[in-house]
């Protein structure tokens, strides 16, 4: 529960911030063009923005001069969901407002790229540039036979070639799909044979933490179970030659052709995402060349308050949908930092090295690596020049407290510290950055425009201050226009609806504060639910992680068919610490005072190491079905999971506590 009185921010913007905020001049511009509130502030501007919905789209259109080859007959015809229908008539392209920045002579030769590897140079390249590649290879691939609705695949790093390849296929109005060559062969084709790719743009391996990983066997795998290709690009980034029967990336790039960018409808495809799939297949979901545009220029546009003059870089890879949310700046005119490498070589500091070297206006980073510096005791604001950085974004789990601290006093105090969450699902923030309001530590800042984001409780009823489902109540242009091989649209359905029929529920806990702030506590489906009282995973994550000697921890809450709840803690210590009496003791004692005395945990199991996700995310919910009995291979879908190796040993547990 919030106190009535609002609690002192952690940081607030100045008078000058919120006055230079992209988003103030667009509130009031709104207010004179459409009758938005010219004053309340944000709360005033969001409310607005949710209550007349299609004139708030309508403006954002208007405000970015989206260019409709073909005009838009209504901005939402239909508001039901799933299916709503946005900009209807309406043709245009992504790619064509992506390279937009190019068109102006000025800007031609400044930076659209810079690329960093492990060396921590960055290697610009210029929007002139990229806009000639995109123009010869939308071209090869036209030339291939490539044509609207096809998809086009890339087995990438996150490096400049990743970026042409998306934007000559949007320029083509194909579909563009993409994994990060870290995953296994099985991991690619479980989701690569889902949606049947006519091109494949791969390497011939990458590096990562100094060292070469060669992918070429893999490539081999993924062309030979892949038939649909007609056509496998390869990109020397180790320097071996391109194989038998492949096309040369230099060959397919060295024109100087104009682009020609096809006019596809609003609600036309432009890339799939994939669930994790730790459970199943993945699900292919299917974003819309319009949806994403319009989304993404509000969140990039407003709430990261990016143009022309700003460097954005995010940790990122191509398999994860903040990739996409990455190359997505380019629509601002923002310089676009691509880091190809491990998070932490050659040490713990090496992303605000790459943040000072690129001169980052907002860098954005995973938690988990915000609290590995915390406590690595990297001194970021002491040890590198980072006066260029207004904002550090985190997302991939909540911000601890501690987290918020930190960035605060060992970065600049300041700073802007944005946590965001939303989902691969939209490709967007449900909530997050605001540049005009304060930050409360471990808050997110507000919901952002346009989503109608409540906190409900099982019946449907809206909660403030306290813990509830995150649903969203209106459409947002960026959710999935269906799920590829899902015909009767059951599974997209199920994935989002079936708990509120025509309301889209997340599968997070969270809390909406009396301040209009946004708590997140985790999944909802891997909740801990004992004796009625419910919380999220993450909290426990939080006040665990404190000790100097877990460094990462897993929790369970199982059910059993007795009617009792066993609550396990699997702990994956420091190096040199020991899970003895006193850890175990220090361990509930800290989750009794700071949380709750009911989640204490039942017991605390030391593991080698813990188990996620390929973008890193904790695997819960196939730890709680391997412990719940079920056997390895339907509990879990092996192509999902980081190290597969550390799962058995849930399922050994899983078996002797069934016949214990």
């Amino acid at each position: 529960m919030t106190s009535a009185s609002t609690p002192q921010p952690l940081w607030s913007p100045g008078p000058d911030r919120i006055a230079a905020a992209r988003i103030t001049a667009f509130q009031a511009w709104a207010a004179e063009r459409f009758g938005a509130p010219a004053a309340g502030g944000y709360p005033a501007l969001h409310r607005w923005s949710v209550d007349e919905l299609d004139i708030f789209w309508q403006a954002v259109a208007e405000w970015f001069d989206v260019r409709f080859t073909t005009p838009y007959e209504s901005v939402l015809a239909d508001r039901a969901m799933p299916g709503a229908r946005w900009f209807t008539g309406a043709t245009l392209n992504y790619a064509e407002h992506a390279l937009r920045a190019a068109e102006n002579p000025a800007r031609a030769d400044e930076a659209a790229l810079l690329h960093v590897d492990e060396t921590h140079e960055a290697v610009p390249v210029t929007w002139a540039e990229l806009r000639r590649q995109v123009g010869a290879l939308s071209a090869e691939l036209r030339a291939l036979g490539v044509r609207p609705g096809d998809r086009v695949s890339g087995y990438l790093p996150n490096i400049p070639e990743a970026v042409t390849a998306l934007l000559a296929t949007a320029a083509v109005g194909a579909v563009w799909t993409s994994c990060a060559p870290d995953f296994g062969a099985r991991s690619v084709l479980d989701r690569f044979q889902q949606v049947e790719p006519v091109v494949l743009f791969t390497v011939d391996g990458y590096r990562y933490g100094g060292k070469e990983h060669d992918r070429r066997d893999t490539v081999a795998e993924l062309r030979a179970e892949l038939p649909s290709l007609r056509a496998v690009v390869h990109i020397p980034l180790l320097g071996t030659d391109a194989p038998e029967g492949t096309l040369a990336w230099s060959d397919l790039t060295a024109a100087t052709t104009e682009p020609v960018f096809e006019a596809v409808p609003f609600d036309h495809p432009l890339w799939v995402l994939y669930s994790s799939g730790t459970t199943g297949l993945p699900k292919a979901i299917v974003q819309s060349q319009g949806g994403i545009l319009l989304e993404h220029l509000k969140q990039l546009g407003l709430h990261c308050d990016l143009g022309p003059e700003d460097r954005f870089f995010w940790y990122t890879s191509t398999g994860w949908m903040m990739w996409n949310f990455l190359v997505s700046g380019l629509l601002t005119g923002t310089t676009v930092v691509l880091y190809d490498g491990s998070p932490g070589y050659p040490d713990t500091g090496a992303q605000w090295r790459i943040a000072e070297r690129t001169k980052a206006t907002l860098y954005g980073t995973s938690a988990a690596y915000v609290m590995a510096c915390r406590k690595a005791e990297v001194h970021p604001g002491r040890d590198f020049d980072l006066s260029a950085v207004k904002c550090v974004a985190t997302t991939g789990s909540p911000l601890p407290p501690d987290g918020f601290r930190w960035l605060h006093d060992e970065v600049a105090e300041d700073l802007w510290i944005a946590s965001v969450s939303g989902g691969t699902d939209v490709c967007s923030c449900f909530a997050g950055a605001v540049p005009t309001l304060p930050v409360h530590i471990g808050e997110l800042q507000a919901a952002c425009l346009g989503t109608d984001l409540q906190a409900w409780d099982p019946s449907g009823k809206p909660l403030v201050g306290e813990v509830g489902e995150l649903v969203v109540t209106n459409p947002m242009p960026s959710m999935p226009i269906h799920f590829w091989n899902d015909p009767d649209g059951s599974r997209y359905r199920d994935s989002y609806f079936e708990m509120f029929p025509g309301v889209w529920r997340h599968g997070d806990w969270i809390t909406i504060t009396d301040h209009g702030s946004v708590v997140i506590h985790g999944r909802s489906d891997s909740t801990l639910n004992r004796q009625g009282v419910r919380m999220g995973s993450a909290d426990i994550y939080e006040a665990v992680e404190r000790l100097p000697e877990i460094k990462e921890s897993l929790v369970i809450g199982l059910e059993e068919p007795n009617g009792g709840y066993w609550m396990p803690l699997f702990v994956h210590l420091a190096p040199g610490a020991t899970l003895d009496d006193d850890l175990r003791a220090r361990v509930k004692t800290t989750i009794r005072e700071q949380l709750s005395p009911r989640h204490v945990p039942d017991e605390i199991i030391e593991v080698p190491a813990i188990p996620h996700t390929l973008t890193g995310k904790r695997i819960e919910v196939p730890v709680k079905r391997l412990l719940q009995g079920t056997p390895l291979a339907k509990a879990v879908n092996a192509g999902s999971v980081d190290n597969l190796d550390l799962l058995p040993f849930y399922e050994e547990l899983g078996r002797t506590r069934a016949q214990g």
